[in-house]
C-alpha cells in the first residue's frame, strides 16, 4: 500500500511536477492552463500506476483532487481514433456525473475530436442515444442509466479499458452497489478497474477482492475540516417532531 499523507511545503514530495508524471503532451499542456501547478499526494501517488494500467484502490476524501488523480492519466492512455467507450466512470449522482464530465473535457481541451458523455435519470434519453451512435471515448454516469443503457444495448463495452467507481461508499449508502456488481459482471474481464471511496467497508472490500487485480493502494490521511476554534454542538430530536415558526 502506498502511504500519501498530506505533505507541507518544505518536503521533497513537492518538488513532483506533472511533467514528471508521464502525462500525454495534450493532457499536461491542459493542465499548464488551468493553472495546477504541482500535483497533490493522491495525485502524486495515482498517476503513475494509472498509467501503466494498473488496478488502483484509492481511500481519500472529497476535496483531494481525486479526479484529476483518475482523470488525467485515463485520458493519456485513450486511442481517439477508436470511437467507442473506452473509459467508463460510475458516479453516485448526476451532479457528481456532470462535475466529473466537465473536468475531463477541460484536460481533454487539446485532444482532438475527443468526447466524453454524462449520462443520467433525468435527461433525454434520446440525445444520449444520439451521442452514442456519433461515437464517445468516455462514458461518466451513474449506474440506473448505464444499467438502462446495457439492457438496450445501446452502451456496448467491447472496446472498454478501464472502469473508474467514484465515492464507492457513497454508491453503498444510497443503495446502488448491487447495480455496480452488476455493470461491473457484464464489462470485458480484461481490463483495468480504479476505485475510490472515503471510507472502506466490508461490502466495498468485497468489491475490491473480487473484482481489482492486485491493486496498487492508496490511502491519503484527511485534514480536519473544521477550525480548531469553532465550537460544534448538535440535538437529537425524535423524526415525528414538528417544527413551527
Amino acid at each position: 500500500m502506498i502511504a500519501a499523507p498530506m505533505t507541507g511545503p518544505t518536503t521533497p514530495a513537492t518538488s513532483i511536477a506533472f511533467d514528471d508524471l508521464g502525462l500525454a503532451d495534450a493532457v499536461l499542456k491542459a493542465v499548464r492552463e488551468v493553472g495546477y501547478e504541482s500535483p497533490s499526494p493522491i495525485q502524486r501517488a495515482a498517476i503513475p500506476p494509472l498509467l501503466e494500467g494498473k488496478d488502483l484502490l484509492g481511500q481519500a476524501q472529497t476535496g483531494t483532487g481525486k479526479t484529476a488523480a483518475f482523470a488525467l492519466p485515463l485520458l493519456s492512455r485513450l486511442d481517439l481514433q477508436l470511437a467507442q467507450p473506452q473509459l467508463l466512470v460510475l458516479t453516485p449522482t448526476r451532479e457528481l456525473a456532470i462535475q466529473v464530465a466537465e473536468a475531463m473535457q477541460t484536460y481533454a481541451r487539446h485532444m482532438k475530436g475527443f468526447h466524453v458523455l454524462p449520462v443520467y435519470g433525468g435527461q433525454g434519453m434520446d440525445f444520449q442515444l444520439r451521442q452514442l451512435r456519433r461515437g464517445v471515448h468516455a462514458v461518466v454516469g451513474t449506474p440506473g442509466r448505464i444499467q438502462d443503457h446495457l439492457r438496450r444495448k445501446t452502451l456496448k463495452l467491447g472496446q472498454l479499458k478501464t472502469v473508474v467507481i467514484d465515492e464507492a461508499d457513497e454508491m453503498l449508502r444510497m443503495g446502488f452497489i448491487d447495480d455496480v456488481e452488476d455493470i461491473l459482471k457484464q464489462m470485458p474481464e480484461e481490463k483495468q478497474v480504479a476505485l475510490f471511496s472515503a471510507t472502506m467497508p466490508d461490502r466495498i472490500r468485497k468489491i475490491v477482492e473480487h473484482h481489482l487485480a492486485d491493486p496498487i493502494e492508496v490511502k491519503i490521511k484527511a485534514k480536519t475540516a473544521t477550525v480548531a476554534s469553532v465550537d460544534q454542538r448538535f440535538v437529537e430530536v425524535p423524526a415525528s417532531t414538528s417544527w413551527r415558526r
